[in-house]
């Protein structure tokens, strides 16, 4: 069917096989036009497009770059002064040990001065009882 096929164009004629290649070949020549066509309107489209203002963006990034930069500086302090402070509760523990401490040897203290105010008033008896007897009539 294609070998009995004929196509005159001008003073050419085609036959069978030869069409299907001019068709082929018409074809893709055509279509390789539309897909250029197609992208360079997609093109055109792009750089019609504005491009946006970016000097507000960078500012605020510069902004916060130095925000930043602030909060890392204050972060250092806050661990040196966190530190500092861990070392302030650990001498007040201490402190708190001592007194403790003190608080205890003032009790035993309270309690030997005590027993040492008995013991003195009980020599002082005895002196007494000591000097009546080497002396019994202190002059009565």
């Amino acid at each position: 069917m294609l070998n009995d096929t004929e196509l005159k164009i001008g003073d050419t004629k085609l036959k069978g096989i030869w069409i299907a290649i001019v068709m082929t070949i018409g074809t893709s020549i055509g279509g390789t036009v539309w897909t250029a066509s197609s992208l360079y309107s997609r093109l055109e489209a792009v750089e019609t497009r504005p491009i946006p203002d970016t000097s507000e963006m960078q500012e605020q990034l510069a902004a916060l770059g130095s925000n930043l930069e602030t909060i890392m500086e204050r972060q250092k302090e806050l661990i040196s002064l966190q530190e500092r402070v861990v070392d302030v509760e650990k001498l007040v523990t201490e402190m708190q040990v001592t007194v403790e401490k003190a608080k205890l040897a003032t009790e035993n203290s309270d309690k030997i001065q005590g027993r040492l105010e008995k013991i003195d008033s009980e020599v002082e008896s005895l002196w007494q009882g000591m000097d009546f007897l080497a002396n019994p009539y202190r002059g009565e």
